[in-house]
């Protein structure tokens, strides 16, 4: 079996541009929640220095220099254009695992002698219906297919393409010998840290490695991958993902909140999330744990959790929330200010129990589930704030809304974000 890696190129940034193309060719950064780091640099912005993670003040008088344009992160437009990628991806090989929001790994249906021919016609159908530029690495496993992708990625290839079988021995051997090993998929800063003191610098440096000295002191996860570097599969293709265990959703408030009523929104908001996020995988839950906290990085720092077992598994919101605001009651104190709540959905099963056989049954699970179906068409319809459950369907900002000065519109996927032109 012969493997590709298909990997979008500053895939956040390429999503910004597809909408606003007069931001091509300049440095772009996206921030993550709350417009606090950077999670995503064009390739302009990386030559400038801006680093991954940076917190944004520490590089704001560089960015006014320069003109970096910086935007908010926009998780609705990239979690549409990611669906949008995956399935035509998925639609050019015979198998596909999705690996990361910008990632997947394909099982290539041609012949290794077609295989560039293949994934030049991968690239520029995902050019041309999607508009996003991607690099495409081929090789036998999949560590050797992330090792090529970065290789594309850095331009060591032509055309954004990189296959393992096309590249003379001499020249892996000099581009192992280049590639730190801290580059590698599943290495880790701290496992590079331990490696490098003892002589493993590269690539090649690893794949050279004793693999008896390698086990016994780093185990059977780093010698896996010292089998992948040297062409011996070791990974196979997960086509089907396995069952969440946990679903989780926070975030981060703009400001402090200090007030019981403003938590209690703000967990309204994320146990309706999770509530999406169940159906979306056909699951339901049967335990909730609630956790709200202070700035980590302030005097007096504080973090409340509380759970809450459900009388069965439930995805229905009445039965969550009445879980949810006891939970929170339990874990808020007053007198803190706090930075951030959020939900643990957890004891995951793919199916509901049968309740109990005795009791009068009112039609409620039935009536819920078809209650969240009619708020879901609503919203793929109409928009996210057409028909929701509390503050979730006002459509004005809370003054403790996660900051988002710099959000584009959500163009795919809320109609109230749709561009308008006028004919005069």
């Amino acid at each position: 079996m012969t493997l590709a890696l298909v990997d979008a190129n500053n895939f956040y940034v390429s999503c910004e541009r597809l909408f606003q193309p007069r931001l091509e060719g300049k440095p772009v950064v996206v921030l993550s929640n709350n417009d606090g780091c950077a999670v995503a640099r064009s390739n302009e912005a990386k030559a400038l220095g801006v680093t991954m993670g940076a917190p944004y003040f520490q590089w704001e008088k560089l960015a006014k220099q320069h003109g970096i344009v910086v935007l908010s992160s926009n998780y609705a437009l990239y979690g549409e254009l990611s669906a949008r990628l995956m399935r035509l991806l998925g639609n050019q090989a015979v198998g596909q695992e999705i690996y990361s929001i910008d990632e997947s790994f394909l099982e290539v249906p041609v012949a290794d002698a077609e295989a560039d021919s293949w994934a030049q016609h991968v690239r520029q159908q995902v050019r041309r219906q999607l508009g996003l530029p991607v690099c495409v690495g081929v090789a036998p496993t999949k560590t050797l297919a992330k090792v090529c992708n970065h290789w594309a990625k850095k331009g060591r290839t032509a055309e954004g393409v990189c296959i393992w079988g096309d590249l003379d021995p001499q020249q892996r051997r000099q581009w192992f010998h280049e590639t730190p090993v801290g580059d590698l998929w599943g290495v880790g800063r701290r496992l590079a840290a331990r490696l490098e003191a003892q002589g493993v610098q590269s690539a090649g440096d690893l794949a050279r490695t004793d693999s008896h000295w390698l086990r016994q002191h780093y185990g059977v996860v780093l010698a896996r991958t010292q089998q992948e570097l040297r062409g011996v599969p070791c990974l196979s293709l997960e086509e089907v993902s396995p069952p969440r265990q946990q679903i989780q959703c926070s975030r981060s408030f703009g400001r402090a909140v200090t007030e019981f009523s403003d938590v209690l929104e703000s967990l309204s908001l994320h146990t309706q999330r999770g509530i999406e996020k169940l159906h979306e995988q056909a699951l339901w839950a049967g335990s909730v744990q609630v956790t709200v906290r202070s700035s980590p990085f302030r005097e007096g720092f504080y973090s409340g959790t509380a759970h809450r077992r459900l009388p069965e598994p439930s995805r229905d919101y009445r039965v969550l929330w009445e879980a949810v605001r006891s939970a929170a009651a339990e874990a808020f104190q007053p007198g803190v200010s706090y930075q951030k709540s959020g939900i643990l959905l957890f004891d995951l099963q793919a199916q509901a129990r049968t309740g109990d056989l005795f009791a009068v049954q009112e039609g409620g699970k039935e009536r819920a589930e078809r209650l969240q179906e009619a708020l879901r068409r609503a919203q793929d319809r109409f928009g996210k704030h057409t028909l929701a459950r509390g503050v979730g369907g006002l459509r004005q900002g809370r003054d403790w809304a996660m900051r988002s000065d710099r959000r584009s519109p959500s163009y795919l996927s809320d109609w109230w974000s749709l561009p308008v032109a006028f004919a005069r």
